[in-house]
């Protein structure tokens, strides 16, 4: 049972958790291992955000149904593999694969900005060291975390601050409204509502999590 006031659903277990995965089972499973869990690995945040931009009008559901797909497509999201990639033919190809998302822009976006994580990593180290250098501070963060909170903030600071940065770099398809979904599934914020059974695991492995240098 979802209540439209405070954003939890009960599943068939029991259990409260965040509405938005409706219950779908590999939503749910989406919900319960990945989304919000602390990540430093390059290849993981570099898919992200390449995946965030592939939502960008869609929904993030049918993304994640075709995630495996773009991972075969995009060598993996292996930014250095894909930089050292020619692009002309490589976006044709892709145009003509139904597994993915056939949008030319964003298709181009991954190899252009496989090219800046390049350059960024180069530059601070790792890709995660430079998204992690970003992280709200508590006092940058709400007291509380509810439903009205969520819906009244799709973009922060923060992520409007990585986004004038990102595209300062030569990045494509990081609005401050993607960069916040970024933020939100890799664990720089915790944005399990209050009542989800996932917020206090969540908390718990950030406070274990050690920050990339």
């Amino acid at each position: 049972m979802m209540s439209e006031t405070d954003g939890l659903i009960r599943g068939d277990d029991d259990v409260l958790r965040c509405a938005w995965h409706g219950n779908l089972p590999d939503y749910r499973h989406y919900h319960d291992t990945e989304w919000g869990r602390p990540v430093a690995d390059d290849i993981r945040l570099f898919e992200k955000l390449c995946l965030e931009g592939f939502q960008s009008g869609l929904s993030w559901l049918t993304i994640l149904r075709k995630r495996e797909n773009f991972r075969a497509a995009f060598s993996g999201f292996d930014f250095r593999r894909l930089a050292e990639t020619d692009p002309a033919p490589a976006i044709e190809e892709h145009l003509q694969n139904a597994g993915i998302i056939r949008h030319r822009g964003k298709i181009a976006s991954v190899y252009n900005n496989a090219k800046r994580a390049v350059d960024l990593a180069s530059e601070h180290g790792s890709l995660a060291a430079y998204f992690w250098s970003f992280e709200p501070t508590p006092d940058q963060r709400p007291a509380r975390v509810d439903l009205a909170m969520i819906r009244a903030n799709p973009t922060t600071e923060t992520s409007t601050r990585i986004s004038k940065d990102l595209k300062k770099r030569g990045w494509s398809f990081v609005g401050p409204t993607t960069v916040y979904a970024f933020m939100q599934a890799m664990g720089l914020v915790n944005d399990h509502i209050e009542g989800c059974v996932c917020r206090a695991e969540i908390e718990r492995l950030r406070a274990g999590f050690k920050r990339p240098a």
